[in-house]
């Protein structure tokens, strides 16, 4: 029941604190009308203590007993005023999503700066209780933070409210403030699926010659030099033992055409399909294939490489899902 009401109170907060901050716009200067703070669990104890501190003084009029209950109270009001300068003035310079897969963890960089003359201590940037990172940043430094964002659907996720806090200098305060930044994370399919890839494309050759470039591909043989051939494909070594100049002949997938698309896979559902699609995809660029994609509304023409690799997982992870 506590539990509960704990969670609706914290909620409802929250959604009072967007509304009066806000959608938040890089670089972000933290304010301090935006900053909240209150005592931890020691800072209430440190509270408690005083109070007996200062009855016992009062109790037996003993100066030295009450100059020292005022000398720890002034300590710990100077702890809350640091505790909140912490984070006052601290710039959110930029952030950057990487694109994630389904069931596991994307990757968030937020890059801080701090143009302070003190350094700011104990931070702690968390998006969720299991994914936080703690970090100090000294004067003039900049810093980037990495946490993790776990998504277990695919499709465009919004970056969700990160908590930004510290603790410093003493631990009996805490402050924080919540950001509302803007960006989205793509993430693809989760790869998954028993059904081999489907055979390559007629017409090309299973056997090519390569150059050092192409070193997807597994090597097969050597034959005799011939005129026009790269010299970057000579056998080098074998010239240097004396040898006669040969070339390496490669023999593999990336001579290979795949054309992928759910034809076939209707029988699996949509977000099954995509999984088996996208595993394929994964094994073409594993093997340095080239390959095209067809869904319907979109088309990928053949390609390869890691670049061609990120296009096609991202059609497979925004296929049906209409845009912002």
């Amino acid at each position: 029941m506590f539990a509960a009401l704990r969670v609706r109170t914290v909620e409802r907060v929250a959604r009072w604190a967007r509304h009066r901050q806000g959608e938040d716009t890089l670089p972000l200067v933290l304010r301090a009308r935006r900053i909240y703070i209150l005592p931890t669990r020691a800072g209430y104890a440190a509270g408690a203590l005083l109070f007996v501190m200062l009855v016992a003084g009062l109790n037996y009029t003993n100066s030295l007993a009450l100059l020292l209950t005022f000398l720890l109270a002034a300590i710990v009001l100077v702890g809350m005023h640091e505790c909140q300068r912490s984070l006052q003035g601290l710039e959110l310079l930029s952030v950057h999503a990487a694109d994630g897969t389904a069931g596991a963890a994307a990757v968030l960089e937020l890059r801080f700066a701090n143009n302070a003359i003190a350094a700011r201590r104990a931070l702690r940037v968390r998006a969720a209780p299991e994914a936080a990172a703690r970090f100090d940043i000294q004067p003039g430094e900049q810093l980037c933070i990495r946490i993790a964002q776990h998504c277990e659907r695919r499709g465009r996720h919004r970056i969700g409210r990160l908590e930004l806090a510290s603790t410093a200098p003493f631990g009996l305060f805490r402050s924080w403030t919540w950001l509302h930044l803007p960006g989205e994370i793509i993430v693809y399919p989760r790869p998954a699926g028993a059904r081999p890839l489907p055979p390559a494309a007629a017409g090309r050759a299973s056997l090519q010659v390569a150059s050092i470039a192409s070193g997807e591909d597994e090597w097969a043989s050597l034959r005799a030099y011939q005129s026009g051939d790269s010299p970057r494909s000579i056998a080098w070594k074998t010239v240097a033992r004396g040898g006669p100049f040969m070339v390496g002949q490669y023999a593999g997938a990336a001579g290979s055409d795949y054309r992928l698309s759910l034809a076939g896979l209707e029988a699996l559902g949509l977000e099954a399909g995509l999984s088996q699609l996208c595993l394929w995809v994964e094994t073409c660029s594993r093997m340095g294939a080239t390959c095209a994609l067809d869904l319907p509304g979109t088309h990928v023409p053949p390609g390869r490489g890691a670049d061609h690799r990120t296009i096609l997982l991202r059609a497979l992870a925004l296929h049906g899902i209409p845009a912002p």
